[in-house]
């Protein structure tokens, strides 16, 4: 009994605490209570212990509180599969719009999905707003299941997608099969992808959709030994036309250059498209496997010459890129005409489009790249400031900084979202959560296209010092900008001073703070790397012994040292990778040895194509992401014009010093 009697008092006081908050609310002395919000982390243990009864209490007492909705959404949660439909919409309805609301509505239908219990997610979809794409996949199989006849033709993507994707999505490719709207060509489309890459259970699937009945034993039998197959493989139909794709497919992907030097003859008394089929596999594994088999300039030949097959989404960004890296301006205007409307509408495949297009000698294809740029040209992002590079538009000041207004300050102190996200920072919440209720806050603001609420957001995280967040809020304005919050410059006589002692520029290196840790000082990557940049132990004491110190695991989360250490390594990278800003920003992300690898073989390239054919995702939207912070912080800084084409100089060949 005794064990339970702090609890008691503890609830009492608080509920006292609360009552207090909501009288002065009702005097309009503050407009949301955050009385009990210290509970929350109390809650999070009961629920995480799975102490449902505890929960319960706290559910109680934490009650028209500006947080009092966690303990039932974890009630919830935690039986999530047998709740029944009516208990998540009923949530949802009390608690409308809200982050968690839209998460424990998203959560349920996956969970129902998983079940194959489809009918009570039907209800819940309405309450999903914002979906990741496991969550969208598990949304279409519902609407599917509902008898919507529109949703297939709206996830062809991922019908055609084979690279690693979500079970929902995996599962909705399964049941599209079933469909009309799949035509023939759909699903021999589909087909030819997954036996390209070794699928051998959604192969035999779709096969049998055309008709087909493949063999489990055969193809395995071909997996042991591609080559050997394909020397004498018969291909007169379409079974045998299908192993023939699979064997070369298996053949790319274990040894890329031998598949290269024998497609032509495999492909030898096939049907046009079978030849097509097999030169696209060589392509494609060939565009996605840069990492271990470096680019390759055959590759290129074998997409282009597999040009009459349909391109997936994923196939045409694949071709687009080893279009860049070579200089193929024709065939990367193939590429971009190869994709969907909305994918060719994005600004870097409008920005290459325009690239390729004024490399044509007509005075109609210059006219036509030179109205894409000046549409380009009115942005701030990558594209847009290399945009204004080939306008030869200077580039030397940002738009004035707007400043809140007191009704925007009034009113952000009135938005329960963001109540929520500032009282889960106030009481030291796990950050999955504070974020969760900060982004979603300001994708509500976003979405009505208040810049008033989103800058007073931000300019009260930039005077708690929340710099990440502040950003966050700060880059999603429209039509009223604050740089100030946007590029914050914290820190600036120790960046700018370490900089110039390292021989590299501020601007630079506040580009790549920005980008690695939004300036949260003990920010800490899932690979162990720490502080305003992000820096591995590893380096850590690569850098002290350069710098003839004795290393201290504490110098990365002491912002002095880390800055000083990162600005150093910087500098090192740099001067081992040609004196190239753009090859040492990528060295930083992905270590000096891969950007040393990416360098071309035979001639120079510029560097926006280095960029763009970058094989890593994260990587290639890095480089871009810190040169054009730099750019910004160049004119913040005071440097003048500023052009992130100064700032990407032409790549040089890999074997140069």
């Amino acid at each position: 009994m005794t064990q339970g009697r702090p609890m008691f008092n503890q609830l009492i006081n608080k509920k006292y605490y609360k009552v207090l908050a909501l009288t002065l609310a009702s005097t309009g002395c503050i407009s949301i209570t955050h009385a009990a919000d210290e509970q929350f982390n109390d809650a999070l243990q009961a629920a995480n212990s799975g102490n449902l009864s505890l929960l319960q209490q706290y559910r109680s007492s934490m009650e028209n509180d500006v947080l009092g909705y966690y303990p039932e959404y974890w009630s919830l949660n935690n039986n999530l599969a047998n709740q029944p439909a009516s208990n998540i919409v009923n949530f949802a309805q009390r608690y409308p719009q809200s982050a968690m609301s839209e998460k424990l509505a998203a959560d349920y239908v996956e969970e129902k999905v998983k079940q194959a219990d489809f009918a009570p997610a039907q209800p819940v979809l309405a309450y999903v707003s914002n979906p990741d794409p496991a969550e969208s996949c598990a949304i279409a199989q519902v609407r599917a299941k509902s008898g919507d006849p529109l949703v297939f033709a709206e996830y062809k993507d991922v019908w055609l997608t084979t690279s690693s994707q979500p079970e929902s999505c995996t599962g909705l490719g399964r049941m599209m099969l079933s469909s009309p709207l799949m035509t023939e060509q759909d699903r021999q489309q589909r087909l030819w992808g997954q036996l390209r890459a070794g699928q051998s259970g959604q192969a035999l699937a779709t096969a049998q959709s055309l008709g087909m009945s493949l063999s489990l034993a055969q193809l395995n039998q071909i997996q042991a030994n591609p080559l050997n197959y394909l020397w004498s493989a018969p291909k007169s139909s379409t079974v045998e036309q299908a192993y023939l794709v699979f064997a070369m497919g298996r053949l790319a992907d274990s040894d890329l250059n031998t598949a290269l030097s024998s497609v032509q003859r495999a492909a030898q008394g096939a049907p046009e498209q079978v030849q097509k089929a097999l030169y696209r596999a060589v392509g494609y594994i060939g565009g996605t496997t840069v990492m271990k088999n470096n680019f390759n300039r055959e590759v290129l030949n074998y997409l282009d010459a597999s040009y009459g097959l349909p391109f997936s989404g994923e196939e045409a960004e694949i071709y687009a890129r080893q279009a860049i890296r070579f200089n193929a301006w024709e065939s990367l205007i193939r590429a971009i005409d190869a994709m969907s409307v909305s994918q060719k509408q994005e600004d870097r495949w409008q920005y290459w489009l325009a690239r390729a297009s004024e490399q044509r000698g007509d005075a109609s294809s210059k006219r036509t790249a030179e109205s894409i740029f000046k549409k380009l040209a009115q942005g701030d992002e990558y594209h847009n400031l290399l945009a204004k590079d080939k306008l030869r538009q200077g580039y030397s000041t940002v738009p004035n900084n707007v400043q809140p207004s007191n009704s925007d300050v009034q009113r952000l102190s009135q938005d329960i979202h963001f109540s929520r996200a500032f009282a889960l920072r106030r009481v030291n919440a796990p950050d999955n959560y504070i974020n969760r209720e900060w982004n979603w806050a300001v994708r509500q603001a976003y979405l009505k296209h208040d810049d008033g609420l989103l800058l007073a957001a931000a300019k009260r995280a930039t005077d708690m010092g929340w710099y990440d967040r502040a950003i966050y809020a700060a880059d999603r304005t429209e039509n009223k900008h604050n740089y100030a919050y946007r590029y914050a410059m914290p820190h600036q006589n120790y960046v700018v001073s370490h900089s110039r002692n390292a021989g590299i520029d501020p601007a630079w290196a506040y580009g790549l703070m920005r980008q690695e840790s939004r300036f949260v000082s003990n920010a800490r990557s899932h690979v162990g790397a720490g502080g305003l940049m992000q820096i591995m132990p590893d380096t850590a004491k690569l850098v002290a012994r350069q710098m003839g110190e004795t290393y201290n695991p504490a110098a990365l989360t002491d912002m002095n040292t880390n800055i000083r250490y990162g600005t150093f390594y910087l500098s090192m990278i740099q001067n081992q990778l040609s004196n190239s800003a753009v090859l040492a920003t990528a060295g930083y992300n992905a270590g000096p040895n891969r950007a040393r690898r990416w360098q071309p073989e035979f001639q120079p390239i510029a560097a926006d194509q280095y960029t763009e054919s970058i094989p890593l995702a994260e990587t290639r939207d890095y480089v871009k992401q810190v040169m054009t912070n730099a750019t910004h912080y160049g004119v913040l800084l005071g440097q003048g014009p500023q052009s992130i084409a100064k700032r990407m100089n032409v790549i040089p060949l890999r074997n140069n010093p």
